[in-house]
């Protein structure tokens, strides 16, 4: 299953960053959305929301005032579940995910890959 990371960087002192090239680490397929485009690793950084794709995680790296241009496509692509990683809790977005039947977690992306939780 897909993780999708929202908030996505090229720039390595980033978690986004780091959860991607983590997430690969553990073999997990990663979609990418960010302000700017690029690569990490295998990973293509998208400038738009992917469509048509089957996603079981979103990974949230921004912070809630950027996440409201999100709120109708995360969940049209009814993922499994949300993890708002520090800094991206986000109370309007979970109560909204969670009447659409998507699991949320305020948790460490890191932390959950690290620990076997994930």
């Amino acid at each position: 299953m897909k993780t999708l990371v929202l908030g996505a960087s090229t720039n390595p002192s980033r978690y986004s960053f780091k959860a991607i090239k983590l997430l690969r680490a553990y073999k997990h397929e990663v979609l990418a959305v960010g302000r700017d485009t690029g690569n990490v690793d295998d990973v293509t950084i998208l400038s738009s929301f992917p469509e048509n794709e089957k996603i079981d995680t979103v990974t949230m790296y921004l912070n809630p005032l950027h996440q409201k241009n999100y709120y109708e496509k995360i969940i049209a692509i009814k993922p499994r579940r949300i993890i708002f990683n520090p800094g991206a809790e986000n109370d309007e977005l979970e109560k909204l995910a969670e009447q659409n039947g998507i699991k949320t977690e305020e948790a460490c992306t890191l932390v959950l890959l690290n620990t076997g939780q994930y």
